[in-house]
């Protein structure tokens, strides 16, 4: 209450009504050491309201996480503070991911729990022996990602994730009987959850429910009745207790409803005590944990360790070397989703951490290689995870996975279901996870499915997302290059836009170096002084090189540059973008897409040859004649361009 009222800013009515709750969790269950918040086997906390961020906040001060002082309580919501508005696991020690859009966290929290089982299938409870705990709001469960959220982990019978529902029966608009009526402990259950009812203030009541879902072999719901803004004598109950500052008239009703005469921020030795006991509690844990990973062989302790490091394989860049050496070999005339396949029956066999998945569309992402097994309810040694039609669920599941440590997650679907997921993309992409996302069917390039399945817009709304790495190769060679980029990536997400349609190998070296990682570079160089450069991504570097061949017959040199990721290449320096980008008089963008993003390399005097409007069904060969995308356009403009 002190914090919001300072700061004038934030959500009282949450951590009041939740903190009965949350101290019998973390004082009676939780498995955590707060000298050592990171410790790898611990339980893992989510609020997943996180507009109720001074509760997670208090908590980390009281138990005693490092750098969480009373100074950072007394600045929340400032800047630079560790203890912004909502929680960021990249800026306070103790937060596990970031929240804030609501059920994120729950979704996200469906990811931990399943890395869990995943690393205990692989190394066992010496090991790997821990629980996911979430708080989560009315909002929480009113989004719709909440329900893809919770019907795969009741699928996969997630017996070690257990949700805390704040029941308190309030939204910003008021009473939740405006907009809700359901029964969210009976469509629990109906997911395949164990969902029960508490009072969210009884101690006694939370600590038999609490017991009762250790024991459980699904996934537990407790629905906690609770009072939101519990204490304040008038805006208890009330959505008033929500969003505001108590004001101080309130705040000192509340605290003396309470009994509390302390000062702001002063808290009495004995409860500062109790809390910091609470604190140590998960010590004696970790310790024997401690030694049981020294006491394992050292062949596997040293992968286990790597693993949750996120140091990625030595053996990585040979493969990807090896595989390009027999691509230049055996030229592949393929879609780039299949040569996707190609480099992930080697990328897999280098990277055991890497675990695949689609939205139920396996067999047109080509995800799931000859050497992986899919995870299934209760048996989770495998590597693959079909997330059926989640697309929303699935991403953040990934967020999840990632930020547990020791796994890899790479899931897919079609690009222009990238809307669906795109929130959680957002999160992984704000909060610097490691994820790959593969998406394939990447253009009008896919055919007779039509303008509802061709993304035009979504390459240039995903390029323009900060810290998303955007690939879209134009042959095997390329792909397996982006492939290894995404997977070395450790600092954020990579998405894969991948073909439908075959395309030509169009690399004739396989190069001592990844040339795709400084975004683009020259395939095919101009015969003599370059008059117009060409830059294309994916399948229209083929019509480019088409277009470069026609301007040769009329003895217009003509130079080809790759563009595998536009938005890596824009973030080369000065110098490497001059010295690619070349000093021809024309310059001229093909690609299957908007223009929007494009004119940061042709200019906007720049030739684009590519999409203004959405698509439409028919083959695609017929498509890319229809809309003006071929060889002969490029070579016309070329021309007369320049003959102006």
């Amino acid at each position: 209450m002190d914090a919001v009222e300072q700061a004038k800013s934030g959500h009282p009515g949450l951590p009041m009504g939740a903190a009965d709750m949350a101290t019998v969790l973390f004082t009676k269950f939780l498995k955590y050491d707060a000298s050592e918040p990171t410790w790898a086997d611990r339980d893992r906390f989510v609020l997943s309201a996180g507009h109720g961020s001074m509760l997670l906040y208090a908590l980390l001060h009281l138990t005693g996480v490092k750098g969480m002082t009373i100074d950072e309580l007394k600045n929340f919501r400032k800047l630079d503070s560790k203890t912004p508005g909502h929680p960021e696991n990249f800026m306070t020690p103790g937060v596990e991911t970031t929240t804030g859009p609501l059920g994120q966290g729950l979704a996200t929290a469906v990811g931990m729990a399943i890395a869990e089982r995943m690393l205990n299938a692989e190394y066992g409870d010496e090991l790997v022996d821990h629980r996911t705990y979430v708080i989560a709001s009315d909002g929480d469960l009113m989004e719709g990602i909440s329900h893809e959220a919770i019907s795969l982990a009741g699928h996969l019978k997630l017996s070690r994730l257990i949700v805390l529902f704040d029941d308190n029966g309030i939204s910003i608009d008021g009473p939740l009987s405006l907009s809700e009526s359901g029964d969210q402990v009976k469509r629990f259950e109906a997911a395949g959850w164990r969902a029960v009812r508490a009072d969210g203030h009884d101690p006694a009541a939370l600590t038999r429910a609490l017991s009762r879902a250790q024991k459980s072999d699904r996934p537990t719901l407790i629905a906690c009745k609770t009072t939101i803004g519990y204490g304040a004598p008038k805006k208890a109950g009330t959505s008033k207790a929500h969003g505001e500052p108590l004001g101080a008239e309130e705040l000192a009703g509340a605290k003396a409803s309470f009994g509390w005469t302390s000062a702001p921020f002063d808290i009495p030795a004995p409860i500062r005590d109790a809390w910091a006991k609470a604190g140590r509690k998960g010590r004696r844990s970790r310790k024997a944990w401690t030694d049981r990973l020294k006491a394992t062989p050292a062949a596997t302790r040293s992968e286990f360790e790597r693993r949750l490091m996120g140091i990625r394989p030595a053996g990585l860049s040979a493969a990807i070397d090896a595989l390009k050496t027999r691509l230049i070999a055996d030229p592949q005339t393929v879609a780039t989703r299949k040569a996707s396949e190609i480099a992930l029956e080697v990328i897999t066999e280098a990277v055991p951490e890497l675990v695949l998945g689609s939205a139920d569309l396996t067999p047109s992402n080509n995800t799931k290689t000859k050497n992986l097994s899919a995870i299934s309810p209760g048996l989770f040694a495998g590597r693959y995870i079909h997330y059926g039609i989640r697309e929303h669920g699935m991403a953040a599941a990934m967020n999840g996975m990632s930020l547990h440590g020791g796994i890899l997650p790479a899931g897919a679907t079609f690009l222009v279901f990238a809307d669906y997921a795109r929130p959680a993309m957002r999160i992984a992409a704000l909060a610097g996870i490691p994820v790959v996302y593969v998406m394939t069917h990447d253009s009008i390039g896919l055919g007779e499915d039509g303008p509802t399945h061709q993304p035009v817009e979504h390459l240039a709304a995903l390029r323009s997302m900060p810290k998303m790495r955007v690939y879209r190769p134009a042959d095997a060679i390329e792909t397996a290059e982006c492939w290894q980029l995404a997977v070395e990536r450790t600092d954020g997400p990579s998405l894969l836009a991948l073909t439908r349609q075959n395309l030509p190998q169009v690399r004739k070296e396989a190069g001592t170096t990844n040339v795709s990682a400084q975004g683009a570079y020259e395939l095919s160089p101009a015969d003599g002084k370059a008059r117009a450069t060409i830059f294309a991504s994916g399948s229209e570097v083929e019509i480019a090189l088409a277009a470069q061949a026609l301007l040769a017959e009329q003895s217009f040199a003509v130079r080809v540059v790759s563009v595998p990721s536009l938005d890596l290449f824009l973030a080369q320096p000065d110098k490497v973008r001059a010295r690619i980008i070349g000093d021809a008089p024309v310059k001229v963008a093909v690609e299957a897409a908007v223009r929007f993003g494009w004119d940061a390399v042709i200019g906007p005097d720049g030739i684009f040859i590519g999409m203004t409007g959405f698509g439409a069904s028919a083959p695609y060969k017929d498509l890319y004649q229809h809309f003006g995308i071929t060889a002969e356009a490029v070579a016309e403009k070329v021309l007369r361009t320049h003959n102006l």
